[in-house]
């Protein structure tokens, strides 16, 4: 196979694309009024972000395109998921109205500054987001199936930081990079920029 192909031809990216798929199963799942369904192709989509790092990393096969299609698989996942709640929930979701605008702007909000500064999606994937997107995704089960509320008002603090911090980056870096897990990581690329391009 050439080496363009298996770039793009390969399990992490087919993963990937399976979860961009399942966004608008999610969204159909809402309209037809189907929450157990719902929730269960959500952690089905969850896994599959999983298993695609997992499966790049120990296959080899990280790639700049696997890097995006992964972050729009979460962007898809997590759009369908604000719009869904609106659709099957709104009265928990008028209830809980505050976090739950604080939780859609820390996912929104980076990915806006990021196309505004490199006029691309940004992949960065740090460990901050990481927990943040297990936090909320357990904590949305967990509202949604109006089983405890604290967790989601703890998720909506979690995701803020964890968009403070993906923000910082974009600021910080001179250059786009994939898969930059923390600001302390962006401040190594500035530095090591700096140093393969000095002042005229």
């Amino acid at each position: 196979m050439h080496p363009a192909n298996r770039e793009i031809i390969n399990w992490p990216n087919l993963v990937s694309f399976i979860r961009i798929l399942l966004a608008p199963v999610l969204l159909m799942l809402a309209i037809y009024q189907q929450p157990v369904w719902f929730m269960l192709v959500l952690v089905f989509s969850e896994f599959t972000d999983v298993l695609d790092g997992f499966l790049a990393r120990h296959l080899n096969q990280i790639t700049a395109l696997g890097s995006h299609l992964d972050s729009w698989g979460d962007f898809l996942i997590y759009s369908m998921l604000a719009i869904s709640a609106w659709i099957m929930w709104p009265d928990i979701v008028r209830r809980e109205a505050i976090y739950f605008v604080l939780i859609v702007i820390s996912f929104t909000l980076p990915v806006l500054v990021g196309l505004i500064k490199f006029g691309n999606l940004t992949s960065y994937h740090t460990w901050g987001v990481r927990l943040a997107v297990a936090i909320t995704v357990i904590a949305y089960i967990l509202l949604f199936m109006q089983w405890l509320d604290w967790p989601f008002r703890f998720a909506a603090v979690f995701c803020v930081l964890a968009a403070i911090e993906q923000i910082v980056i974009t600021l910080v870096m001179a250059q786009q990079h994939e898969d930059v897990r923390t600001i302390w990581q962006a401040m190594k690329f500035k530095r090591m920029q700096k140093i393969q391009d000095p002042p005229q």
